[in-house]
């Protein structure tokens, strides 16, 4: 078992799980299906293509700096004034946010994934197609870890300089991660089961949550990769992508 990192950092980023209509909601941190669909894309795996392998990886996340909601409206007119325009609809999203996400799995998949992310063969985005992240996802595979919630609870925080300046007397940071038998859990209907442009399904997991003290991770302040070396990741240009 090994455990991958990512930092999901960008301006904007969205995490929808229940929107529907006119009225496109955002979680307070990454979705199951969102991190999924980003990892599919930059597999280049189509819609139609099987998620089963992606989906049973353990899953956790960790709000290093939880950004601000804000909401966004719009609207769409027909072309050449034909038709009625659409109606107004509320979009929302969370800005100057950073996550940390950690996926348990065996080595070689996790490795297969982390290269894949530094050299995506689709673009990656954050929740929406708008949502572009602001530096390269992957921070490498560890084997330090024995799973999730144990790199949760000890990786350096990630959040920015500025908002460590103004957020002093923040003492804890919040995970959420998928429940095992026993925890005290919630629903969350996340589990991805089918991206197919017939129609995306989705099945419900458990999420146990609990938080981490700042003072009991390793080399707090520190920035780096999993592995402990940097290595250069691209990120393509292509109108193709999960969200």
């Amino acid at each position: 078992m090994a455990v991958l990192l990512l930092r999901l950092s960008g301006p904007m980023q969205s995490w929808g799980d229940s929107s529907r209509f006119v009225r496109r909601t955002t979680r307070t941190e990454p979705t199951k299906s969102g991190v999924v669909g980003m990892l599919a894309s930059a597999l280049g795996r189509s819609r139609e293509d099987a998620l089963d392998d992606l989906a049973q990886l353990e899953f956790g996340v960790r709000a290093d700096q939880p950004g601000s909601l804000m909401v966004d409206f719009q609207t769409e007119r027909p072309a050449e004034g034909r038709g009625k325009p659409m109606p107004l609809s509320y979009r929302y999203y969370l800005a100057d946010a950073k996550f940390l996400v950690a996926l348990a799995g065996p080595h070689d998949q996790l490795e297969a994934i982390d290269h894949a992310l530094r050299n995506p063969r689709w673009p990656l985005y954050l929740g929406r197609r708008s949502c572009p992240p602001d530096v390269a996802p992957s921070m490498g595979v560890t084997d330090r870890y024995r799973d999730v919630r144990e790199a949760l609870a000890a990786e350096p925080w990630i959040a920015s300089k500025k908002f460590r300046q103004t957020h002093r007397g923040l003492a804890e940071l919040e995970v959420s991660c998928d429940a095992r038998e026993g925890d005290p859990a919630e629903s969350q209907t996340d589990h991805p089961v089918s991206f197919s442009g017939a129609g995306r399904t989705y099945a419900s997991r458990g999420v146990y949550r609990f938080r981490v003290p700042l003072t009991q991770l390793s080399g707090e302040g520190a920035v780096g990769t999993a592995s402990g070396e940097k290595r250069e990741s691209t990120l393509p240009h292509n109108p193709m992508g999960f969200f």
